[in-house]
């Protein structure tokens, strides 16, 4: 297991700015089974409320959010 919990997909959105980071989330979960795990690190400062509309919207859930050095955040999403 990774230091930021289990995953079966890994979606590198850092250093990109909203909306980038969910867009690419959306299109990355389309392609997933359901209950896969999408494991989202981004450090944009929108990112944790565009991450939690995401997933109301969506039906999927947040299963954690996390802080990491150097303003890092990881989201992970179980998807409906």
């Amino acid at each position: 297991m990774s230091e930021y919990g289990q995953h079966d997909i890994l979606l590198d959105a850092s250093g990109l700015k909203c909306p980038l980071p969910v867009l690419k989330a959306r299109r990355q979960i389309a392609a997933m089974d359901s209950d896969a795990i999408l494991l989202v690190l981004a450090d944009d400062p929108a990112a944790p409320l565009d991450f939690a509309h995401f997933c109301e919207v969506g039906g999927h859930e947040l299963l954690d959010q996390n802080d990491h050095d150097q303003g890092l955040i990881s989201f992970r999403i179980r998807k409906a």
